[in-house]
C-alpha cells in the first residue's frame, strides 16, 4: 500500500500494550465487544487530543500576547490540523456493528486493527511531545516555525493514518 500503512502495520506492539494504554479495553476478541472496543478507543484517543488542542490554545495564547504575532497565521493551521484529527476521530462511525456478524475476521486482521488503534496512541504521545518542544524553544525565545511545522506535520500524518484505520476496517467488510 503506502509507506505510511507500511509504518504502522510494522511497527505494531503487543495488544497488552494497547489494552494498558486504554482504561477499561478488552480488546476486539468478542463479538459482543467490538464495537464497544471500538468506541471506547476513539472516545479514549479524540479525548486525548482534546487535550492536546487545549494545551496548544493556551500556548498559543502565550505566543501571541508574548509579541510572537509573526507566528499566528501558522499556530492557527496547526490547531485546525489537530481538531480536525479530534473530529475525524470523534465523529467517525463504528464500523464493527453489522460488519462482524457477517464477516470471519483473521487474528491477522485483528492484529492490524490492533496496530492502527496502537499507532493512534502513538500519533497522541508524539504531538504532545511536539507542544512541549514548541513550549520549550518559546520560553527560550529561539524561532518556533520549524517546531510548529513540526507538529502540525504530525497532526497531518495522524489524520491520515486514520483514514488508512477506517480503510482497513472497511476491507474486512468486503471479504
Amino acid at each position: 500500500m503506502s509507506e505510511l500503512y507500511d509504518k504502522i502495520v510494522n511497527q505494531r506492539g503487543s495488544l497488552e500494550r494497547l489494552v494498558a494504554k486504554i482504561p477499561g479495553f478488552r480488546g476486539y476478541q468478542e463479538g459482543a465487544a467490538r464495537r464497544q472496543a471500538d468506541t471506547m478507543i476513539r472516545d479514549h484517543v479524540a479525548g486525548e487530543v482534546d487535550e492536546l488542542v487545549r494545551k496548544f490554545t493556551r500556548l498559543e495564547k502565550r505566543i501571541l500576547d508574548g509579541g510572537g504575532l509573526k507566528y499566528m497565521s501558522k499556530t492557527r493551521e496547526v490547531k485546525s490540523k489537530m481538531q480536525a484529527y479530534r473530529d475525524r476521530i470523534k465523529t467517525a462511525p463504528p464500523k464493527w456493528s453489522g460488519m462482524f456478524a457477517q464477516v470471519k475476521v483473521t487474528n491477522e486482521d485483528l492484529e492490524k486493527i490492533y496496530a492502527f488503534d496502537e499507532a493512534q496512541m502513538r500519533y497522541v504521545e508524539d504531538m504532545a511531545v511536539k507542544i512541549e518542544a514548541i513550549e520549550n524553544a518559546f520560553k527560550a525565545d529561539v524561532d518556533i516555525e520549524d517546531a510548529l511545522y513540526d507538529l502540525e506535520d504530525k497532526a497531518a500524518e495522524a489524520n491520515e493514518a486514520f483514514q488508512m484505520r477506517d480503510d482497513v476496517l472497511l476491507d474486512l467488510d468486503r471479504k
